[in-house]
């Protein structure tokens, strides 16, 4: 029990941040009105991916140091995992610029920034799947790893500052934090973002506890 306590607070910051994200009091703010509830759900999963594949770089660099399979695998599974948070990310984003910007895509910075960064992730696993050899792989696999995050950050956070964009806090538009000073806000979005960010590494342990095993039992075939 002792080592399970984080699981047991991620699921309660979850259940937190969906019952009261959904069932609290929320500033009415022009244009956003309800829609600002989603600040609980697609800010903190970006937040979550930005995390996650920084634990997979971490690991790609462990591996590049000290080659092993564990941290092979924990940068592999720890990638897919942002991946998946990063589409979950825009898939919430789409959504609510439906509502705040009249259309699902209307190829602003920040989208397509976001778009380019996960097709570079993409290319990371269509690499990985193209060498059969395991150590090959998994040195390739890490100096790419290194690189799709280090052009991630300015696809993200740089270039959508230094042109025209609809996204908060981009392109001379203010954050939330410039004109939103209720902290009924701040009270859920703090705890989903650890929220998010735990189930994301929940995920990434039990994903790289199984492949291992897999390993090992390949390896006694």
């Amino acid at each position: 029990m002792k080592k399970n306590w984080w699981k047991i607070l991620t699921v309660l910051l979850l259940v937190f941040t969906v019952a009261v994200g959904m069932l609290s009091d929320v500033p009415r703010l022009a244009i956003l009105n309800e829609t600002i509830r989603n600040l609980y759900f697609h800010v903190p999963m970006w937040f979550g991916m930005i995390l996650i594949l920084l634990v997979s770089v971490v690991y790609s660099i462990k591996y590049l140091r000290k080659p092993s399979i564990k941290n092979d695998i924990i940068a592999h599974e720890a990638a897919k995992v942002g991946i998946l948070f990063g589409v979950l990310g825009i898939v919430t984003g789409m959504e609510w610029a439906k509502f705040t910007w009249g259309e699902y895509w209307s190829n602003d910075p920040k989208q397509n920034g976001a778009a380019i960064g996960l097709l570079i992730y993409f290319a990371y696993l269509v690499l990985r799947s193209s060498f059969a050899e395991q150590q090959q792989r998994a040195r390739i696999s890490a100096v790419y790893n290194i690189f799709a995050f280090a052009a991630l950050i300015p696809l993200l956070f740089i270039l959508p500052r230094l042109t025209d964009s609809l996204h908060p806090g981009n392109g001379g538009n203010p954050g939330f934090n410039a004109y939103d000073l209720d902290s009924s806000l701040r009270l859920v979005f703090y705890p989903a973002v650890l929220g998010w960010t735990l189930l994301g590494v929940w995920i990434i342990n039990v994903k790289s506890r199984l492949e291992l095993l897999r390993q090992r039992i390949y390896e006694n075939v």
